[in-house]
């Protein structure tokens, strides 16, 4: 089941049942997609398994407009910021879409319990 609004998810907009992983990462894929059509590299494949520097080329700047689109997307429910905060330099290199992906189910779904 996929989440198809653009808004910020709000309390009691989305249940626990709507928060997966599968629809957490169409819409990072999302994301991403839109980010890397602007470098030309539109046909990347995005999985679990997928690293943002490796795999996706991504510099830090754009890590700082994925978080933006995080911020736009989800509210202050998900915080990209304070994810990487506890990653060292090469822990932040090495990040996969995954773990993102997990950071971002975790975070709504504590927002849905209240």
């Amino acid at each position: 089941m996929s989440v198809e609004t653009t808004a910020p998810v709000t309390e009691g907009q989305v249940t626990q049942d709507q928060i997966t992983g599968e629809a957490v990462l169409a819409e990072i894929s999302g994301m991403l997609r839109v980010l890397l059509d602007e470098y030309g590299l539109d046909d990347v494949e995005i999985t679990m398994a997928t690293k943002f520097h490796e795999d996706l080329e991504l510099e830090s700047i754009d890590l700082v407009s994925l978080s933006a689109d995080l911020k736009e997307r989800y509210g202050n429910q998900v915080n990209f910021a304070e994810f990487i905060a506890g990653f060292d330099l090469e822990e932040i290199i090495a990040m996969t879409v995954g773990q993102l992906v997990d950071h971002v189910v975790v975070s709504l779904r504590e927002a849905a319990r209240g």
